[in-house]
C-alpha cells in the first residue's frame, strides 16, 4: 500500500484542503495498479487527513472524471487511464481534429450560441469598435460522457452568423472557418495559462471549484492581419498532452527549424496568478 501522506506537509501546504485531498489522491493512485482497490473511505480519509465529507467531494469528482470506480457494497478500484489526446504546438488543429487522429469520439454538450455586443475586452482583444456585433460560441465537449473541454469563441459577425454554423456545427469553429476558406488564416498568437476551476466551471466540467485546469487564451489572425477569432479553452487534466518543439538558440546544427509565430505559437507563459 502507498505510504501514508506527511500530515505535517499538508497542514503548511499553501492550497485549500479540497485543492490538498486531490493532489493527495492523484498521487496516491499513480502509485497504485489498474484496477487495485482503494481502501474503504474512512480507512483512506484518515490516511490523507481529511474528513470522510471532502474525501466524498474529490471521489465523486475522480468517478466522474473516469479516474475511479466505484461499486456499491464492493469497494473503490482504480480505472484504466483515459485515451489522452496528445499534440505539438506548432500548428493550429481543432480539438475534433486531434480526437479523430486517435480513434476518439467526442461530442459538443451543454452550448450557448448567440450573437450580441462585445464587452470591452472581447473588442479589445478583437481589436474592433466596443459594441461591435459578435458571435458568441461557448460549449462543453465531451469524451463519451465526460466532458474534456469546455470552449469559448468570439468572432465578428462580419466573418461568421449563428446560421453559418448549421445543424451539423460538432463544436470547431476553427472547422467551420477553413471550410469557409474566408477569410484566408494565417496564425494564432496563444497564451497559456494555469487556472484554478471557478463555481461555472466546476460545474460544467464536474469538477470541484479550486481544480486546476489548462487555459488557451488565443487570438486567430488573419492573413491581412485583422483578428477573426479571439478564444478561451479550458482543457480538464489527464486528457490532454501538449507539447512544444524548440530550437536551440545559438545553434548551428542543420535540425528542422520550428515554425515560428505560426499554429498555435505560444507567446506567453504565466502562472496561476498570471506573472510572467
Amino acid at each position: 500500500m502507498p505510504k501514508k501522506p506527511s500530515a505535517n506537509k499538508q497542514r503548511h501546504s499553501p492550497y485549500s484542503p479540497r485543492a490538498q485531498v486531490n493532489q493527495a489522491l492523484a498521487a496516491l493512485l499513480h502509485q497504485c495498479h489498474i484496477g487495485e482497490q482503494l481502501p474503504p473511505d474512512p480507512q483512506l480519509a484518515q490516511q490523507l487527513g481529511v474528513s470522510r465529507a471532502t474525501l466524498r467531494e474529490a471521489m465523486r469528482s475522480f468517478e466522474e472524471r473516469g479516474l475511479i470506480v466505484r461499486k456499491h457494497g464492493v469497494g473503490t478500484f482504480v480505472a484504466p487511464p483515459p485515451p489522452i489526446i496528445e499534440t505539438g504546438l506548432e500548428e493550429l488543429e481543432s480539438l475534433h481534429t486531434l480526437a479523430q487522429r486517435i480513434g476518439l469520439e467526442t461530442r459538443m454538450g451543454e452550448a450557448m450560441i448567440e450573437e450580441r455586443a462585445a464587452t470591452p475586452q472581447e473588442a479589445n482583444q478583437l481589436r474592433v469598435p466596443q459594441g461591435t456585433q459578435v458571435l458568441s460560441a461557448a460549449r462543453v465537449i465531451l469524451a463519451g460522457a465526460r466532458p474534456v473541454a469546455y470552449l469559448i469563441d468570439i468572432v465578428p459577425t462580419s466573418y461568421l452568423r449563428a446560421q453559418d454554423l448549421g445543424p451539423a456545427f460538432d463544436g470547431s469553429v476553427l472547422d467551420v472557418l477553413i471550410r469557409r476558406g474566408e477569410p484566408t488564416l494565417s496564425h494564432s498568437r496563444t497564451d497559456i495559462i494555469a487556472e484554478a476551476a471557478d463555481e461555472g466551471l466546476a460545474r460544467k466540467l464536474h469538477l470541484q471549484r479550486g481544480d486546476g485546469l489548462l487555459k488557451f487564451e488565443a487570438q486567430l489572425h488573419t492573413r491581412d492581419g485583422h483578428v477573426v477569432d479571439y478564444s478561451l479553452s479550458y482543457f480538464v487534466p489527464g486528457y490532454f498532452h501538449f507539447h512544444v518543439v524548440r530550437r536551440v538558440a545559438g545553434a548551428n546544427d542543420k535540425s528542422p527549424t520550428p515554425a515560428r509565430d505560426g499554429g498555435a505559437s505560444v507567446s506567453n507563459l504565466k502562472d496561476i496568478n498570471g506573472r510572467r
